[in-house]
């Protein structure tokens, strides 16, 4: 089968992946440096396996800019393009998406479509309302940042959601074939539902997520202000079975690329629809954020020292990432700044000698003898020796 997977991010360079073990997958990005990259068998992202795939396994994958060329040859589509929050809008911005949808049915009408992509609850109705005849269904995914090849060989669930049509029916279940065959998980449970349920899942799914977060970091913040051991009640709370030690280690705040704008995205589609907890949610982040600013601000002797120098350790969410957007340390460091406090970054990952507008630091020893306070929503070993400057909320030492 000839597969064409558009976008090369997490989702779409793990699905590529997956596939190309058994069929023909083309990768198509607007990015030449990651298509050179893939062509190169080097993966544009951090992912250890795929790292370890790419390098070491058989895959009938190949990488290119021309999106025309592959989709007039494809059975499948896989759309996995970005779909970021329009906080003008409140609402997904899927023009990528439509954009793909239009440019395959001008090509390539037969081809079955696949969207990968996070989007707004009724999306695929609309698609087929707007484009009758369509080949579209949609699939969730529930990935981490990092082990997004790992979440396909071993996937919690396969989530496809189809037209009850019988023909977009049984392109449901072929789809969801092709992700199983690709797992190593031949137990895998799969649900074919209608899409509108399915988008709905991913939304929902991961605002559960940030609400478990959300709850274990204002655990931290009442211990914290109280002067209690926040390790000691977590540990008591969580061996609880029906609690579990999961999704416990406090932060800085629900961030990256899903969690921030599928909260907003979901609080969106309530409109008209009574909610308390959805809203909390959206608000106990920013809240999070307040709360560790104000903090870091009181550790570094401000006002009292009206010229301090915060060092923030890392921008990325979490170890074994690369991705910098929406991480919560972001936000927590543009509070800072607010009050016109002097910051310095530390992120290795950086080309540039400046993020907004603050000094990046290459030299770790002398990023960790200038600043006053270092700021690491996850801790790292090599600042060991300046532990008694660092302020981090991670109490498990663990994403």
């Amino acid at each position: 089968m000839n597969v064409t997977v558009v976008g090369i991010g997490y989702v779409g360079l793990a699905m590529a992946v997956l596939l190309s073990q058994r069929h023909h997958v083309t990768a198509v990005d607007i990015d030449a440096e990651r298509v050179d990259k893939l062509s190169r068998r080097q993966a544009p992202i951090q992912d250890a396996d795929i790292e370890a795939y790419l390098s070491s396994r058989d895959l009938d994958l190949v990488a290119t800019l021309d999106a025309a060329a592959a989709y007039r040859q494809a059975d499948w589509v896989v759309i996995s393009t970005p779909t970021n929050y329009d906080p003008h809008r409140n609402y997904f911005d899927t023009s990528s998406v439509e954009g793909v949808i239009e440019a395959v049915l001008a090509v390539n009408p037969h081809a079955y479509m696949a969207v990968k992509s996070t989007v707004p609850v009724g999306f695929t109705r609309r698609m087929l309302e707007k484009h009758p005849g369509a080949r579209l269904v949609f699939s969730p995914e529930f990935l981490r940042e990092g082990h997004a090849l790992r979440d396909n060989l071993h996937p919690s669930r396969i989530i496809v959601g189809a037209p009850e049509t019988p023909e977009l029916r049984k392109a449901g279940e072929t789809f969801a074939a092709l992700l199983k065959e690709g797992s190593l998980d031949p137990d895998v449970p799969v649900l074919l539902m209608r899409p509108t349920e399915a988008e709905a899942v991913k939304l929902f799914a991961n605002t559960y997520l940030a609400l478990r977060v959300s709850f274990f970091n204002e655990l931290d913040t009442y211990a914290e202000a109280r002067g209690l051991d926040s390790r000691s009640i977590i540990d008591g709370v969580c061996l609880d079975p029906r609690i579990g030690s999961h999704y416990n280690n406090p932060s800085f705040g629900y961030g990256g690329y899903c969690l921030p704008k599928d909260t907003k995205q979901l609080l969106a589609n309530y409109d008209q629809v009574p909610n308390n907890i959805i809203g909390a949610i959206v608000d106990a982040n920013r809240t999070r954020k307040d709360y560790i600013a104000d903090r870091v601000l009181e550790l570094a002797g401000y006002p009292a020292n009206p010229d301090p120098l915060v060092g923030i350790y890392r921008l990325a969410m979490k170890s074994g990432s690369d991705n910098f957007r929406q991480s919560s340390i972001q936000g927590v460091m543009k509070r800072i700044k607010a009050h016109g406090v002097r910051v310095a970054v530390y992120e290795p990952a950086l080309k540039e000698d400046a993020f907004f507008n603050s000094r990046v630091e290459r030299d770790l020893a002398r990023f960790k003898r200038e600043c006053d306070v270092i700021v690491a929503n996850r801790y790292a070993d090599e600042l060991s020796d300046v532990a008694e400057k660092v302020y981090t909320r991670d109490l498990y030492r663990a994403d």
